[in-house]
């Protein structure tokens, strides 16, 4: 269902509620093994299941967990299928009574029990069927028929569900992706959000459009073939028995999405705590300079291209704000004041982005989030490059390989635009944890930089 402005109104979305039972099926299957163990304490006593001092289900639990994440025990597809899943886990489970064999053995501790060990991986084996018995069910109850949430838009084109997927006429309330209206684009992007899968049946003049608004987005996306048309395809699928062309699966899997968000977390949280004694001594001098609000919050283009408010520490007179992010600053930017050109100089008018990355609005590392109205030269970014969009697919970033390689500052021309806009998309292409740590720390490098102003 679309509201009053357009937008979907679910609220939690499938990905989430996907990532929610991930977790509970994980430790559904931990406390299987546990009961698997106390099963067998009922005819052994604790000593004779014991290593070292160490109950053998601490030994067991953590190589357990390790098979079970190696095995993708906890995915998609044994969502889909209890069976997969039966199988997954119980094949996690087998690794962990080799290796669990292997170690005893190779210790030579004679004082465990071979019973105690077989009766607690037998009952371990039949908790875990159980557990993925009851999962079933769970699944059913939180996702519905289908453990991918799947939209249908159709603009200009007609076309059939196939199997359970909600259905949105775009056309018939005017919304397309014109890439010369963010809100448009942001109201897409919202409506789209709640999905794992975008499916779009549209006339052919828009399919360049929608092309580029899907490479852009975190969810999967194909459009509905009639042509051949590919506008980079990542693969070809189907769907309505006709050819659909597949642009985005989504930029990071489950595991580097919770690796991503926990390095934000931690990250965040320490430099918030760390840093609390000089925000509270910056907003007081902000106050005391100049009168007005500590923060400047305006609307940036996030992940997704979906719209968000930026926090930063005021560095300007509110007489002179610029909303819409118009004019950049410059080397002699009146609107500066004197509080603000030290801030601004050492970055420190950033620092209240820690609060947007807490929210989970952004992240300490991704491409630089830009105000509606930024120019490159006399054109809006969105129209100096038409790449612009595609490198919101991740959340943007407090700093980003564009920054640590010297693009800050004013983009006076399109070339300081397309330079950014190079980095952020090689930064999407070959994310991983260690690019995310390595760019922090060269961020120390250009906190002081000479196009900071």
């Amino acid at each position: 269902m679309l509201d009053a402005d357009g937008q979907h109104n679910g609220s939690t979305s499938a990905r989430d509620r996907r990532t929610l039972l991930y977790m509970l099926s994980l430790v559904l299957d931990i406390g299987a093994v546990i009961l698997g163990y106390l099963c067998a304490l009922e005819l052994r006593s604790e000593q004779w299941l014991a290593a070292g001092g160490h109950s053998i289900v601490i030994i067991m639990l953590p190589i357990f967990v390790m098979m079970e994440i190696a095995r993708s025990a906890q995915c998609v597809e044994t969502l889909q299928h209890r069976l997969l899943a039966i199988q997954r886990s119980l094949g996690a489970l087998l690794v962990t009574g080799v290796v669990v064999v292997g170690l005893i053995f190779l210790l030579k501790l004679d004082d465990i029990s071979r019973l105690g060990l077989i009766i607690t991986f037998a009952s371990a084996a039949f908790f875990i069927v159980l557990s993925k018995v009851l999962m079933d069910f769970l699944v059913k109850r939180v996702l519905g028929e289908s453990v991918v949430a799947t939209i249908l838009i159709l603009d200009g084109l007609e076309a059939q569900p196939d199997g359970p997927a909600h259905v949105i006429n775009v056309a018939d309330v005017g919304l397309w992706p014109d890439l010369n209206t963010p809100t448009m684009i942001d109201t897409l992007s919202r409506m789209i959000s709640p999905y794992d899968r975008v499916v779009v049946a549209c006339i052919f003049e828009h399919r360049a459009s929608w092309a580029t608004f899907l490479k852009g987005h975190d969810v999967g996306g194909e459009i509905l073939l009639d042509r051949d048309l590919l506008h980079g395809a990542v693969a070809i699928g189907t769907y309505d028995q006709s050819d659909t062309i597949i642009l985005s699966r989504g930029p990071l899997g489950l595991m580097s999405r919770i690796q991503k968000r926990s390095l934000d977390l931690v990250v965040a949280s320490l430099a918030t705590v760390f840093l609390l004694p000089l925000l509270i001594l910056v907003a007081v001098a902000i106050k005391l300079d100049s009168p007005g609000p500590i923060f400047f919050r305006q609307v940036r283009v996030g992940q997704g291209n979906r719209q968000f408010r930026i926090f930063k520490f005021r560095s300007m007179r509110c007489e002179t704000a610029d909303e819409e992010g118009n004019r950049s600053a410059d080397r002699a930017d009146d609107r500066v004041t004197k509080v603000g050109y030290w801030i601004r100089r050492t970055s420190i008018d950033e620092l209240p982005q820690l609060l947007n990355v807490l929210r989970g609005e952004m992240s300490v590392v991704g491409p630089r989030p830009h105000a509606l109205g930024s120019m490159a030269g006399n054109a809006l970014f969105w129209h100096a490059s038409r790449q612009y969009w595609l490198r919101h697919a991740l959340k943007p970033g407090i700093t980003g390989l564009a920054q640590i390689r010297g693009y800050r500052g004013a983009t006076n021309k399109v070339e300081d635009l397309e330079g950014r806009v190079r980095c952020d998309l090689e930064y999407l292409a070959t994310w991983s944890l260690w690019t995310d740590i390595m760019i922090l720390l060269k961020t120390a490098r250009v906190v002081v930089h000479k196009n900071a102003y």
